[in-house]
């Protein structure tokens, strides 16, 4: 995946660090709601965060249901949905007749009459999926992150365009912008309680999240599916997939602005498993701005090893602490420290209670994390390139890069990686050669 020659943005209040405007210029969409103003829900990736974001949804609002979903595997689907069955009962009207199931199910529930469409497939399919779901006139919660490549930065930013012309709400799924206890803290920076912001530095710390070793039968392209969160394709490395947490909040505290650039280095250390895929589990990256400031991420996923989930955001008057989750949050000023308190409220649930009631305002309220939801995600994948190239790219080309693709989307597909007689997947090896092999 070789590097590919093809705004200040100021918040001024920290509600949510949404883009939220009151209009009465936006087209408002046809919202089903009946009498007891209820709202129908359609998912896309049933799996634990899908699911998980279901029943964020249905905790956020009494009065929402969820009617139609789509997967690619019927077992795990209907296995993850009895789950939310058996908490909501009727709230959850899935059966045979309303679980599609495929690569093209998806659009099944985009022509579904629902309100809000929830995407949490693998990220490889975000840019299309939320593309379709904005020209099918759906709200839409799209789960973090939300592309693999610059390509796809650039659909969900024309269609976050679309969307708020045609008055959709989007929302994003980096849920620490809806912490009570980060809101908290950043309004204190914006504030000037820490003076002017020089650096930030994003630290990711901790164990790989899961493999999945094969089971007999599996095409290549069922395994690679199966265990996605360790292939490149699908994933774009694991920074795209957890540090990208630490990596929105510095850019929060930089009023949201992309880096112009970044070098950065990694490797496989540990990573020697069978199921381990193609990806690094070390990278420390340095992104630059335009206005001189620095932005430093450190990640590593290795058992037994130091842990750490923080952003560090310093100032010229002092630093603050936000941790991954409202795990701490902290403002350091003169050898004081001022701990915040977390909400009451998971950030899970608060973000789908700004979306639902947002689309329940039709059109006076209005939500797009679409700005905040690419430029994290994009600079995750510039940390990637430039880890994989040891090179200096910059935003420019990171925009204009393209990811590998199957040959088609089906389960006989030819996935862009192949494991040779050993099992083994090329990894990006930067230097002279063409930039992949193998390590024993």
């Amino acid at each position: 995946m070789s590097v590919q020659s093809r705004r200040d943005f100021l918040v001024k209040s920290a509600v949510l660090s949404a883009t939220v405007a009151t209009t009465s210029t936006l087209s408002t969409p046809r919202v089903h709601a009946g009498e007891n103003n209820a709202l129908r829900l359609g998912i896309v990736g049933c799996g634990g965060r899908g699911c998980g974001a279901v029943d964020n949804a249905l905790t956020a609002d009494p009065n929402v249901k969820l009617i139609v979903a789509a997967d690619v595997d019927k077992k795990r689907a209907a296995a993850q949905l009895d789950g939310l069955k058996a908490k909501w009962d009727d709230r959850v009207a899935i059966n045979d007749d309303s679980l599609f199931i495929g690569f093209d199910a998806y659009k099944k529930v985009l022509e579904s009459d629902v309100d809000i469409v929830l995407l949490t497939t693998p990220q490889h399919f975000r840019p299309t999926m939320i593309k379709e779901a904005v020209e099918a006139g759906k709200h839409i919660f799209a789960e973090k992150p939300v592309a693999v490549d610059g390509e796809g930065i650039k659909t969900i930013q024309e269609a976050g365009e679309i969307a708020r012309k045609k008055g959709l709400n989007i929302v994003g799924g980096l849920v620490n912008r809806y912490g009570k206890s980060a809101q908290e803290v950043m309004k204190r920076i914006q504030d000037g309680a820490i003076g002017s912001v020089v650096t930030a530095r994003g630290d990711r710390m901790g164990g790989p999240l899961w493999t999945r070793p094969r089971t007999e039968g599996q095409t290549e392209m069922q395994y690679q599916m199966t265990n996605w969160v360790n292939f490149n394709w699908i994933a774009s490395e694991f920074i795209n997939d957890v540090t990208i947490h630490q990596l929105d909040i510095a850019l929060w505290s930089f009023n949201d602005q992309p880096p112009k650039g970044a070098y950065s280095l990694g490797g496989r250390l540990a990573r020697r498993g069978p199921d381990d895929g193609d990806m690094y589990d070390s990278m420390a990256t340095v992104y630059e701005f335009e206005d001189g400031r620095s932005l430093y991420a450190f990640s590593r996923q290795i058992p037994g090893c130091f842990s750490r989930g923080t952003t560090t955001i310093n100032g010229s008057k002092g630093y603050a602490v936000i941790g991954n989750l409202e795990s701490v949050a902290s403002v350091f000023v003169g050898g004081e420290e001022i701990k915040i308190p977390r909400g009451e409220v998971s950030g899970y649930v608060v973000e789908h209670k700004v979306l639902i009631d947002a689309v329940r305002s039709g059109g006076q309220t209005y939500v797009n994390n679409v700005n905040y939801m690419t430029n994290s995600t994009g600079a995750a994948i510039l940390g990637r390139m430039a880890a994989y190239n040891a090179q200096y790219v910059t935003w420019d080309e990171m925009l204009a890069s393209v990811g590998d693709k199957p040959s088609e989307y089906s389960w006989d597909a030819v996935p862009p990686t192949l494991p040779d007689e050993r099992g083994r997947y090329k990894i990006a090896i930067p230097g002279p050669g063409d930039g992949w092999g193998y390590l024993d």
